[in-house]
């Protein structure tokens, strides 16, 4: 018997399936940033903030912008440390804190970033997340495997310029799966 090879979902999707046990994730899509032998982590990128803006997290870290702060929206990016931002972004903008999670998509969690987008200089694209989403080792795996989440390997379009609203289902239609034909539970054969 051949040993199956762990394929690793960093820059990856997660759409949520129909029907999954949990609200919070409920037509979610989440970017998982890093995925290896010790679990995962991601952010929810198609749900935005209604109750705290970036103006909001201009004014307490103190940032003083140039620019409209009322047209940079931020994302649900999942339950864990909610307080805690990160920034995914294009990778034309890079620091010394920045990790390039392919070639198109970083990460960066300084308030360097946040200030440089307030002043109009930061990357091109981005998208700011307060929270994370986290699996430990086998979790995401196991998940998968219960139906809980479909894969899908994303552009840039989707992560960065697709409206909020249409990105799950944008992801799944992407995807190539009729999402009413699928079966809500898992069996094994």
């Amino acid at each position: 018997m051949q040993k199956t090879q762990l394929t690793y979902l960093t820059g990856k999707c997660l759409a949520s399936m129909p029907g999954g046990a949990d609200d919070f994730f409920n037509q979610t899509l989440i970017y998982v940033c890093a995925h290896s032998n010790d679990g995962a982590m991601g952010f929810i990128i198609n749900k935005k903030i209604k109750e705290f803006s970036f103006a909001d997290l201009a004014f307490q870290l103190p940032i003083s912008p140039l620019k409209d702060m009322h047209s940079i929206a931020l994302y649900r990016g999942g339950p864990l440390e909610k307080i805690r931002g990160f920034v995914l972004h294009s990778t034309e903008y890079v620091k010394k804190d920045t990790m390039l999670i392919n070639e198109d998509v970083a990460i960066s969690s300084s308030i360097d970033i946040i200030s440089d987008i307030a002043f109009g200089i930061g990357p091109k694209e981005n998208l700011i997340a307060l929270g994370y989403t986290s699996w430990a080792p086998q979790q995401l795996e196991n998940e998968i495997k219960n139906n809980s989440w479909l894969i899908i390997t994303p552009d840039t379009e989707l992560v960065f310029k697709t409206k909020d609203e249409k990105k799950w289902q944008k992801a799944i239609e992407e995807s190539g799966i009729d999402i009413n034909r699928l079966s809500l539970s898992s069996g094994n054969a």
